[in-house]
């Protein structure tokens, strides 16, 4: 089946994801937890590799196991923005390349608010189809968000692809309800993913360079 419709993840597809770890690093430290950057790093890296359930909440429970999950989100928002300099070198001449053979949207775990980073660095007029998690009340990795974000672009789940960086909340969902996949290897993806691991998916790509090439093969396979 021909891709009509490209949705595309946030942090570590569009924008560095290093902002989101930071953002947890730093909420965690403010909550009173104690830990070297080594630690965090490895653990957060551990969870990366593994690519099996939140981050934010393994990362509680190694740092700050009687910790409030809501009250750390709260905290990590007030560090979760991201600045210009966050953007990937990639997005935009991927985006203008692919504008006109296909239409975009948004699946991502985001505060709403990112809307705002977005119209700033001039990727908003892209994207028709906005599926937030703040916005609609239902996030990754529940499939509902990703037949949600389906049904609002008007086409066939084996018409959509979705790129993202994470196994568990990106690919595996998206499969489930009958899109094509494509997996990022950046951001919150493994620096070494397994042959298991890229048997999940319908390809892989380590740059949006490589996307327009992949998208191509997808919809002629």
């Amino acid at each position: 089946m021909t891709i009509e419709m490209v949705f595309l993840d946030i942090g570590g597809v569009l924008y560095d994801d290093t902002v989101y770890a930071r953002a947890w690093h730093r909420a965690l430290r403010d909550a009173g937890a104690r830990f070297t950057g080594a630690e965090f790093e490895e653990e957060y890296t551990r969870a990366r590799t593994e690519q099996s359930g939140s981050f934010r909440r393994r990362l509680i429970a190694r740092f700050l196991p009687d910790g409030d999950l809501r009250e750390l989100e709260s905290l990590a928002a007030r560090y979760w923005h991201y600045p210009p300099a966050a953007l990937y070198d990639d997005v935009l001449p991927c985006l203008e390349a692919l504008q006109g053979a296909y239409r975009f949207g948004v699946i991502a775990n985001q505060p709403g608010d990112v809307r705002t980073a977005m119209r700033r660095d001039g990727l908003e007029p892209f994207f028709e189809v906005w599926g937030v998690s703040d916005e609609l009340g239902v996030g990754k990795p529940d499939p509902a968000l990703f037949e949600l974000a389906v049904k609002a672009a008007g086409v066939a789940p084996g018409a959509s692809v979705m790129v993202g960086d994470r196994l568990d909340y990106d690919m595996r969902p998206a499969a489930q309800v009958g899109m094509r996949t494509v997996w990022m290897l950046r951001g919150e993806a493994p620096d070494e993913p397994t042959p298991e691991q890229l048997a999940e998916t319908d390809a892989a790509v380590g740059s949006l360079a490589d996307l327009p090439a992949e998208l191509e093969r997808l919809s002629t396979a």
